[in-house]
């Protein structure tokens, strides 16, 4: 097969979440066991870090797997969905998995995917373990797809667990409560692992402690050991932010350090991720300051990392960013409202399965929105969208492809106003980067 038929054949013939949502989910961890068990069981040859949580698993793992990389290690990095290219998910020191490598290796497994019939990520989970394997990475940054605890990437022993903030997404599958859904993302925790938790929420905080506990694994909650603030106002268009970490005692760790992720919910991130080096270097990793900080300031161009708060162009500003539930819109309404503007446009599109009607509800009734939908089944219809965002006070107009919205947003935007595109990761797929 081609490069393009081999894509085609993973799309039609495996079920795949990012597309159909629900009917595309197997938890459960025997299909991914059989897969690589059959391969050899590649992901017993590798050392990771493996990352899961709500918001931010993305951000931290791309920011992980820069400082290894500024530190001169071969990395591996797993995350998901991929926005413009299926081999983004897969890459080694911030380079794409070979379409080579993806043709010859489903070419030579097809026939155990037809005995096992596993899910798309389920295949995903093995292509990556197996590509990591045999290019020998010195570690491997694995992000979690949904969950945790029954997620295909969880047949690891990673050396080190990190789990961001927990909040709302995927009740349908992982619970209507934050504890419930804390639990699923606890399932990562291994007996004897190091967990580190980014972010203390005292709703959930219980949820890990009973589960490290019963792992017999070391718990560190990492933002009581590490503070991420502001060293220096940042400008609308600014794309890096300049910060302080310290310890709660007022102990300075790092001055003027210069983080290449805007969003302020990064500073949310940044302790887990400096939890996690320390770990490693308790663990005999060599990564120094000098490392630390140019992966850190560096991480766009070091891992291609896309899609988090992204200055797309200016006068107007044009920004993206991939938040698509209640905690990730809160943050996003919250910056928006601090840049200094006329008018704002909002390019709005999300999927069916979400929580529309809370995320709707948060959004700015001044805005000016182009409701869109992207090119996957899951895509909510623009128009419905659009009578969806009237009923509660959001005024616009249907556009239905997403080019099309973000053209006319661009189009109408003065200079000195602001156009936002978001509302789902697969709006932002379809963006010009």
């Amino acid at each position: 097969m081609t490069y393009q038929q081999t894509l085609d054949y993973l799309y039609s013939q495996l079920p795949m979440f990012q597309r159909v949502g629900e009917a595309g989910y197997k938890p459960g961890l025997g299909r991914t066991e059989a897969l690589a068990a059959a391969m050899g069981n590649p992901e017993r040859q590798l050392r990771c870090v493996h990352v899961a949580g709500t918001n931010g698993k993305g951000s931290s793992s791309n920011l992980l797997a820069a400082v290894l990389q500024a530190a001169g290690y071969k990395v591996g990095l797993y995350t998901s969905p991929h926005l413009k290219e299926f081999t983004e998910r897969i890459k080694i020191n911030g380079q794409d998995l070979t379409p080579e490598y993806l043709v010859a290796w489903v070419a030579r497994w097809q026939p155990l995917f037809a005995e096992l019939q596993p899910s798309f990520f389920e295949m995903c989970v093995a292509l990556a373990f197996a590509y990591f394997a045999e290019e020998q990475v010195d570690v491997a940054v694995v992000e979690v797809g949904l969950g945790g605890r029954l997620d295909s990437t969880n047949i690891i022993t990673p050396l080190v667990s990190l789990i961001t903030n927990i909040s709302y997404d995927h009740q349908n599958l992982l619970g209507n409560t934050l504890p419930l859904i804390a639990g699923e993302k606890a399932g990562i925790i291994k007996p004897g692992v190091p967990a580190i938790i980014s972010q203390t929420q005292p709703e959930v905080q219980a949820v890990f402690e009973q589960k490290a506990a019963a792992e017999q694994a070391p718990l560190l909650f990492a933002d009581q050991h590490y503070l991420a603030e502001l060293a220096a106002p940042t400008a609308p268009d600014d794309d890096t932010q300049l910060l302080t970490i310290t310890r709660p005692d007022g102990q300075l760790l790092l001055s003027e350090l210069e983080l290449g992720l805007v969003g302020d919910y990064q500073r949310l991130n940044l302790p887990g991720v400096l939890a996690v080096v320390d770990e490693l270097r308790r663990q005999g990793f060599t990564i120094p300051e000098a490392a630390v900080r140019e992966g850190l300031r560096e991480v766009r161009r070091l891992t291609g990392f896309l899609g988090r708060w992204t200055i797309l162009g200016r006068q107007p500003l044009v920004i993206c960013d991939t938040g698509h539930n209640e905690a990730g819109i809160r943050f996003i309404v919250g910056q928006l409202a601090r840049l200094p503007m006329q008018r704002l446009h909002f390019v709005l599109g999300v999927v069916n399965d979400k929580d529309v009607s809370k995320m709707l509800s948060l959004l700015p009734l001044h805005a000016t929105y182009y409701f869109c939908q992207a090119t996957i089944p899951r895509a909510l219809p623009a128009a419905e969208l659009a009578e969806r965002a009237a009923a509660v006070g959001l005024q616009g107009t249907v556009w239905g492809p997403v080019p099309a919205a973000v053209d006319a947003a661009r189009a109408a935007a003065a200079p000195d106003d602001v156009v936002f595109i978001g509302g789902s990761t697969f709006v932002v797929a379809e963006v010009d980067f």
